[in-house]
């Protein structure tokens, strides 16, 4: 074949299949490779890389299309890219509209704060939306060595970033031991995998899942050590991005001796991406997949009904759940049906008058329960620890980033606590189990806002202050009562305290936990409740120790004279993303409706 006509074909076939939804990945690979060739030229040294991440990261999110897929009433099949190694589903969809959202605001606060200097911006946006195409990719992820890949090309970046502050000590300090400590979690990653794709003969994760339901019940004791190893090894690379306990040694320092800058995109993307692919990992390895479709046509529609209900139908969820139970022990389907009438809506046949593929599917499902309760488990016991130790750490600190470094650990446990939920509910009640990550992909919504807005006046105070330390921010109230005001309300959102965003996000997660008992009757979600009650209420007291100095504390000597006015540039910028921990409060609805559309399709 000629050389232009296999030009040809390789256009068509990216246009035909590859470019809605691969869109995103296909600009931010451009808009790096736009970023690299000007600086070849004179005249492109005098355009500024900032203009250019940012057009490229408007444009990805733009072609992304999250609002016409999340918001219209019918669905998008779940279909697979690259032979199975990425997957496409509006819960890809949904993550990945996050991570180009903060992308594009993470772009503007370098703009504004400074950092970095304009010699380095090339390389730093470059670094930034590698690390953005690394991420988006590991919430798409499908096969295991895609799961490794995606990290790290998501991690290698953030090492550099790390140190972008080569002048200091402590920068370069952080970025050796991010990139030792990821260097070590990403082997035992990869070993782990190998394991599990050596033992069961497939690292496709849908592919896993059948032959785990398969061979699980004949598999010999010391294959299912092997079994159990590998994904030990696996989950301790996801909790080294997650930065959960005991993988979370390189946070605080990293935190400290990095750009505030840096850590709100260490906080908020890796955090949004690592919990895709949590999710992702999870779900491969408990439940069979509906199955996958081919791409469909550019101009084809897709319909497939949308999950209903909300956060505050646990009552009649569990009502739907009971009823079913009694009248058919042995038909999975019966929960479904009895919700469905119930609500008014047409109910889904019984599964013995559905298709053979279905009730396989079902038994299947039902084969994978030890497999779904283990990893409840697992992920439920490093939650607990994760969110505790994060709390408890975060009281000693002195230093603004590093006590946020704790408070990024602690809310990665509280995200967690809704996957054992979720998996507790998956063999019983699939619309509870779907609530249940819809309720983490809410926390992570509001998260972006909260996180990016802690690290923007961080960011902010210092280029005012000189100073990152909390003593130095005593008095604060007197000259800047703005940006005081502005601070409070993300902390207290944080703390999850209403009426503010943080505690919608807690709320939902805490619901599906008791969601979870009431349907299982397990009494592990009901622990994790009351350990994450007591945690928030912890959280409140260093949270407000900081409020505490800015308010109350007589002003520090060296203290910065000028004040913050919210009339600037930067500012402007912090009312920006302090508002919407407001709103989304007052109108949660469309995120809400978002979130519960992105995981119609999961289970």
């Amino acid at each position: 074949m000629q050389l232009h006509r296999l030009v040809d074909q390789l256009v068509a076939d990216t246009l035909g299949s590859l470019w809605p939804p691969f869109a995103p990945e296909i600009i931010l690979c451009a808009t790096i490779f736009v970023m690299l060739m000007v600086r070849v030229f004179e005249w492109g040294k005098r355009i500024d890389p900032f203009l250019l991440a940012l057009a490229g990261s408007a444009l990805a999110l733009y072609f992304g299309d999250p609002w016409q897929h999340l918001g219209d009433p019918v669905g998008l099949p779940r279909y697979e890219l690259f032979t199975g190694m990425l997957v496409y589903d509006k819960f890809s969809i949904f993550l990945r509209a996050l991570l180009l959202l903060f992308a594009l605001l993470f772009a503007v606060l370098t703009r504004i704060s400074g950092i970095p200097a304009r010699d380095d911006r090339c390389d730093f946006y470059c670094l930034v939306l590698g690390a953005t195409l690394g991420m988006c990719l590991m919430v798409s992820a499908n096969h295991l060595l895609m799961v490794f890949l995606a990290v790290e090309m998501a991690s290698v970046p953030s090492y550099a970033l790390a140190g972008l502050l080569r002048e200091r000590r402590n920068s370069s300090e952080a970025a050796l031991k991010y990139s030792v400590y990821g260097a070590g979690a990403a082997g035992i990653m990869l070993y782990g995998i190998s394991l599990m794709a050596g033992l069961l003969n497939t690292a496709h994760l849908p592919t896993l899942a059948h032959q785990l339901a398969a061979q699980l019940p004949g598999m010999p004791g010391e294959q299912k050590l092997v079994l159990v190893l590998g994904g030990l090894m696996v989950m301790a690379g996801l909790a080294f991005k997650l930065s959960a306990v005991p993988f979370h040694f390189w946070c605080p320092d990293v935190f400290e001796g990095a750009s505030a800058e840096v850590n709100a995109f260490l906080s908020v993307a890796s955090k949004a991406a690592a919990m895709g692919l949590l999710v992702r990992v999870v779900i491969g390895f408990g439940v069979v997949p509906a199955g996958a479709s081919q791409p469909p046509p550019v101009s084809a529609d897709f319909a497939a009904a949308p999950a209903a209900g909300g956060w505050f139908a646990v009552a009649d969820e569990v009502a739907a759940d009971k009823a079913a139970a009694a009248d058919d022990e042995d038909d999975p389907t019966a929960a479904d049906r009895h919700r469905a009438a119930a609500a008014g809506l047409p109910a889904e046949p019984p599964a013995a008058d559905k298709p053979a593929a279905t009730r396989t599917r079902t038994a299947m499902n039902r084969a994978l329960a030890p497999v779904r309760e283990f990893v409840a488990l697992l992920v439920a016991i490093v939650a607990a620890l994760t969110c505790t130790f994060g709390n408890l750490a975060a009281y000693g600190q002195t230093n603004i980033k590093r006590l946020m470094a704790y408070s990024t650990i602690a809310h990665a446990g509280y995200m967690m606590l809704a996957v054992p939920a979720a998996l507790a509910m998956a063999g019983v009640s699939d619309r509870g189990a779907q609530r249940a990550i819809a309720a983490l992909a809410l926390y992570l919504g509001v998260y972006l806002f909260m996180n990016l807005g802690a690290f923007a006046i961080v960011a902010f105070l210092r280029n005012q202050t000189g100073s990152e330390e909390i003593a130095d921010y005593s008095g604060l109230v007197r000259r800047s009562p703005g940006i005081v005001l502005c601070l409070a309300v993300i902390l207290f959102s944080l703390v999850g305290l209403p009426p503010l965003a943080g505690f919608v996000g807690k709320f939902a997660i805490f619901a599906s936990l008791v969601e979870a008992y009431r349907v299982t009757g397990h009494s592990y979600p009901i622990v994790l409740l009351v350990v994450g009650g007591l945690n928030t209420a912890l959280s409140l007291f260093y949270y407000l120790r900081v409020v505490k100095v800015m308010t109350i504390d007589p002003e520090a000597e060296r203290a910065a004279a000028q004040p913050f006015s919210l009339v600037s540039l930067p500012g402007a910028y912090v009312v920006a993303v302090t508002l919407p921990t407001i709103l989304l409060f007052v109108n949660w609805d469309l995120l809400n409706s978002w979130t519960l559309a992105a995981t119609s399709r999961l289970f």
